[in-house]
């Protein structure tokens, strides 16, 4: 792909407004669900927020991702979000702010992906929290299995998989759980999820006006990143059976499961592979998975981290206990979602 022939053709009115008019959108479609605790509206937080006598949970990031951060706030999952700039990461006072909003005198989890910027600003706004006497704690998916070789897990992505943690943790939390309990329940849910993804083609950032990265036409690349970071393979593309083959046995290999257990998959699709495709792979990862006997509790199929429009999707695995598997049945609602 030749990156002086590619025209940007988005639907937006300012490239450095996206954002801005994007989450003026969102307020102004889910006011019922969703409310604003900064003028610039970089801070969002559930309706009902603060919940008092339950325990807050915190996520934030960088915008381009939808839904992923912001489009999980919601009743019977987290209670706010600090919003960054298209793939940056929001402030540390736009944390602390989401922080102040949300606590409901419990304390406050703060859940977010392994990136350098969210990292240094959350644990910024952690420390002047602190200050204030709310208590925080933090707990950071790591579930991408390309980003880092077995060993290194602490230094690994987060991505598609987050949505088990926020998922879990959210559900213990509301069932009037201790800021200790439903950090264990994060950090449970992260050691037993992973992910693997493949792309086909590049995003354009709206700013900026060209693709992220070059591929060719006939190519596709797997383990990479939702900003376009770097996969471990690159080559021509294949069929959607070994598509699927390949994602499932590296995250078999790195997440060992045995025969007769109960996992969760989610087939997450990066924003411009159609539903149609998402199922297609859906039914190869089932059929690997039965004939290993590994029996799938439930299924999520659907957009859940995207990275603008590229083409491309993951798949997560959640391996499952009788725990786990409870508070994955708790329902939830958010614009974007809803589990009944």
């Amino acid at each position: 792909m030749s990156q002086k022939n590619h025209v940007m053709k988005k639907f937006i009115n300012d490239p450095e407004k996206v954002v801005d008019d994007m989450l003026e959108g969102l307020l102004l479609a889910h006011s019922d669900q969703l409310k604003s605790v900064r003028s610039d509206n970089r801070a969002l937080v559930r309706k009902d927020a603060p919940v008092k006598g339950k325990v807050a949970i915190a996520t934030g990031g960088g915008s381009g991702h939808l839904p992923l951060f912001l489009g999980y706030v919601g009743k019977g999952l987290l209670d706010g979000v600090a919003v960054g700039d298209i793939f940056a990461s929001p402030s540390s006072q736009q944390m602390l702010d989401v922080t102040r909003a949300i606590h409901g005198g419990e304390g406050v989890l703060y859940l977010y992906g392994n990136y350098g910027g969210d990292v240094m600003n959350f644990d910024m706004a952690a420390e002047l929290a602190d200050l204030e006497g709310i208590r925080v704690e933090t707990v950071v998916a790591t579930d991408d299995v390309a980003s880092m070789p077995k060993g290194r897990e602490q230094q690994r992505r987060g991505v598609a998989g987050m949505f088990y943690l926020y998922k879990l943790a959210a559900a213990k939390a509301e069932q009037g759980a201790s800021l200790d309990e439903v950090k264990r329940i994060a950090e449970k849910a992260n050691a037993n999820v992973r992910t693997m993804g493949v792309a086909l083609t590049p995003c354009i950032l709206p700013a900026v006006g060209r693709p992220t990265f070059e591929i060719g036409e006939d190519e596709m690349e797997i383990g990479m990143g939702i900003h376009g970071e770097p996969g471990i393979q690159r080559g021509k593309i294949k069929s959607a059976d070994e598509v699927a083959n390949t994602l499932v046995t590296a995250i078999l290999n790195d997440l060992p499961i045995e025969k007769g257990q109960d996992v969760s998959v989610l087939i997450n699709g990066l924003g411009a592979t159609p539903l149609e495709e998402l199922y297609i792979v859906y039914r190869s990862v089932h059929q690997l998975l039965e004939a290993k006997g590994i029996h799938i509790y439930n299924r999520y199929i659907g957009e859940f981290a995207t990275s603008l429009e590229m083409a491309g999707l993951s798949v997560s695995i959640l391996r499952l206990d009788d725990e786990l598997r409870e508070l994955l049945d708790a329902p939830f609602s958010t614009p974007f979602r809803t589990q009944n």
